[in-house]
């Protein structure tokens, strides 16, 4: 019987996870990651309650549904504070807002510390294996274990995976990563899980009433960054109250009327200008990325694969250059729209995750 420690949120997946490993004959330890963030909003998504507690209602509840299932199941669970950890993950999404950058804090809070601390913990009880409930697969091969995409299209999380490293692969385990989300619900609900039909979470779990800029001036303090809006060829149309409030490719909330849809294109931290232009302006055919991580032998000649720029993005034909000091050049086969500084760059050979690093300049506009 190997021993696993299973990341449980609360949630159906990593739920049903548990149950999956524990059918499969292995020894299950479910931890649940208090991040302990203020939330001082009121969350009336699923408990309706204000949020005005350290831990916040939402993951007091969450902890409090992991338990129960964990219970039910007769597994082992723990709850353990990250607080001081956490922090970290706050201030990169402070500051990558404040730099102009569009930050994706669920890809490093897996890198830096769902599949950093799970494994010091697994460590810790001497388990053999880390899990969660990430619609994934690990796919063992002649050169080794590899990261592709869960059997639901519609749920695959591969994308936010790309920061592992490569040694662990061997170790994980995603559960759920074979099935499509209505199987995982139905057996659930056969299973008598509370959690079966449990909303799916779609917010950043430290900003649960999706106001970004709110939380960022709320960290950062008052500084002014509220600037003047122009269209690419230097025309003021407008003001903003906070370049924050902004990411590359945004249509709406611009609050400017226009003749035609108009779409951030760029956004000017030094002169705190939001820049907007037309779909055709937005388009790119370049970026370079750094901080690559690789899921293969670090590639000495260009790769002609697929890129993916954001989490719901389709993957775009590329060759992919690598360059010195941990970044890549990637030129598109067509141009592609919406490519933001701060967002992950994140490279496929179809199902397989080859790697992928952190978007941090995008050349090739139209017009």
């Amino acid at each position: 019987m190997s021993r696993v420690v299973l990341a449980m949120s609360g949630g159906v997946d990593s739920s049903v996870a548990a149950w999956l490993l524990r059918e499969a004959g292995h020894e299950v330890f479910g931890l649940f990651m208090r991040h302990g963030q203020e939330q001082d909003t009121v969350c009336n998504v699923r408990c309706g309650t204000p949020a005005t507690h350290k831990q916040g209602c939402c993951s007091a509840a969450d902890a409090a549904d992991a338990r129960r299932v964990a219970d039910l199941l007769g597994v082992s669970f723990y709850a353990l504070n990250f607080e001081r950890q956490f922090d970290r993950i706050v201030d990169y999404f402070v500051e990558s807002y404040s730099a102009g950058r569009t930050p994706n804090p669920c890809i490093v809070c897996n890198t830096w510390l769902k599949f950093g601390k799970l494994f010091e913990y697994a460590d810790s009880v001497g388990a053999e294996f880390v899990a969660t409930g990430h619609y994934a697969r690990l796919v063992d091969g002649p050169n080794g274990m590899a990261l592709c995409r869960g059997r639901d299209p519609s749920k695959d999380q591969s994308y936010v995976l790309f920061g592992i490293r490569r040694g662990l692969l061997p170790r994980l385990l995603f559960p759920v990563g074979e099935h499509h989300k209505d199987e995982i619900r139905q057996i659930a609900g056969r299973l008598g899980l509370r959690v079966a039909q449990k909303r799916d979470s779609q917010e950043i779990c430290f900003v649960p009433d999706q106001d970004h800029a709110r939380f960022v001036r709320q960290q950062r303090g008052h500084l002014d960054t509220s600037g003047e809006v122009v269209t690419t060829d230097g025309a003021v149309v407008g003001r903003h109250d906070g370049y924050e409030r902004f990411t590359i490719g945004q249509r709406k909330g611009l609050k400017i009327a226009f003749g035609e849809p108009r779409y951030v294109v760029r956004i000017e931290p030094d002169t705190r200008r939001v820049v907007v232009g037309t779909h055709e302006e937005l388009a790119r055919t370049q970026l370079t990325a750094d901080d690559a991580n690789w899921l293969i032998d670090e590639p000495a000649e260009p790769l002609h694969c697929q890129v993916k720029i954001r989490y719901r993005s389709r993957p775009v034909d590329a060759a992919v250059e690598p360059l010195p000091d941990g970044r890549f050049h990637v030129t598109f086969a067509e141009p592609h729209h919406g490519i933001a500084p701060g967002q992950a760059a994140v490279c496929y050979d179809g199902d397989r995750v080859l790697g992928g690093g952190w978007i941090e300049t995008e050349k090739g506009e139209n017009g």
